[in-house]
């Protein structure tokens, strides 16, 4: 089947760029002040389903967005992108959009700059610690928080209230500072496109420490993806023993034989971290 002219154009940027380009790291000032990019500077992701020939854009998405875009009934919502050599920046979210506004003609668009997690970040953090036991938490399931009506911990004060949006858990950092004395490292994992270090510097504001920051493009890994194996291989060559505490459960897991046990939690977020503690007071 032949290929239209906007999916020739998608795999010609593809080509354009492959073998030639690297993804880099973006500075903090860069990630803070640029929130809107040409369009011409964007790039498609060549491991994103958008790009890949059997799959390709849905057109009818495409077009959805290209009506709305055209009657300004809808905000235009920032692209999520990581910078990239030898210039510009790839998308890691929001293909669609952006090709239809390329279609709308519109010049510039919102984004969101990112520095996902790495293997190689992977790697530092693990050889960075000298723990063989760890502790692991959803961001946005278990420690980030939306609804006002749970117990929250106070945002941090002017300015970073401006910085970080994020609200946390009542007890997260009492949590954490257990974890930690007690010789836990602490893995937190989100779907989104986070940057580890925007995240350490987050709990830093509540003088949390964070060992390991999986965001994501790690995440988002496909089961069979060589470089998932190898992180699997990695944590569990480094870890005899991991806790996941989750909203209602806790599990105990032992890394080499994968035996595990589970403890239930009320929920409750007035006592979720009271009970997270007296839980692991029982384990030696």
């Amino acid at each position: 089947m032949a290929k239209t002219r906007e999916e020739e154009f998608i795999y010609e940027e593809v080509k354009k760029y492959e073998g030639i380009s690297v993804p880099v790291k973006a500075g903090f000032l860069e990630r803070l002040l640029v929130r809107s990019v040409s369009c011409n500077k964007l790039h498609p992701n060549p491991d994103d389903e958008f790009c890949i020939p059997s799959v390709g854009p849905s057109f009818s998405i495409v077009s959805n967005y290209e009506k709305s875009f055209r009657r300004n009934s809808v905000q235009l919502e920032p692209l999520t992108v990581q910078k990239m050599h030898p210039d510009g920046y790839m998308l890691l979210n929001g293909h669609h959009r952006w090709l239809a506004a390329i279609r709308c003609g519109i010049k510039r668009f919102p984004v969101e700059i990112v520095n996902p997690t790495t293997v190689d970040d992977i790697k530092k953090m693990l050889a960075s610690s000298d723990h063989e036991k760890r502790v692991t938490l959803d961001l946005d399931e278990v420690v980030f928080s939306s609804d006002d009506k749970e117990a929250l911990e106070k945002e941090p004060g002017f300015p970073y209230s401006l910085i970080y949006k994020e609200r946390i858990k009542l007890g997260i950092p009492a949590l954490f500072h257990y974890c930690n004395t007690k010789g836990y490292d602490i893995w937190v994992y989100s779907a989104d496109f986070y940057s580890p270090d925007y995240i350490q510097s987050f709990f830093k504001r509540y003088n949390c420490h964070v060992d390991g920051v999986i965001t994501g493009t790690v995440k988002k890994m496909g089961k069979d993806s060589k470089k998932k194996k190898e992180i699997e291989n990695l944590v569990t060559k480094k870890y005899n023993e991991t806790i996941h505490i989750d909203k209602d459960m806790l599990i105990r897991t032992d890394s080499r034989t994968r035996e595990f046990d589970e403890y239930p939690l009320s929920g409750s977020s007035a006592d979720w971290s009271k009970e997270v503690m007296k839980i692991m007071d029982g384990f030696q």
